[in-house]
């Protein structure tokens, strides 16, 4: 993927940047999620944290928000938490 300029980007860093992430119900997903955000973000908390279950409650949505500092640091973030076991969608 190639470097795209700062004049390009569509995101200004740092910035708060939400993301979606989507997987199976499970008692340890969101604290398992805030770890993997945590890693990338020290800044990140759990109050930074919304979570909603699918109407049938199989499924689980978290929404964090992270403080976005570069390009790099996103796509790792993205990279990683697709690459997740318990993970399905990250939007």
């Amino acid at each position: 993927m190639r470097p795209i300029p700062p004049e390009e980007s569509l995101i200004e860093y740092p910035s708060d940047f939400p993301i979606k992430i989507m997987g199976p119900m499970h008692e340890e997903f969101t604290q398992t999620m805030v770890e993997v955000v945590t890693s990338f973000d020290p800044t990140f908390h759990a109050g930074k944290v919304e979570m909603r279950p699918s109407s049938k409650g199989t499924y689980i949505s978290v929404t964090v928000t992270v403080l976005a500092t570069s390009r790099e640091q996103l796509d790792n973030l993205y990279r990683t938490l697709s690459s997740h076991p318990m993970v399905k969608v990250v939007l």
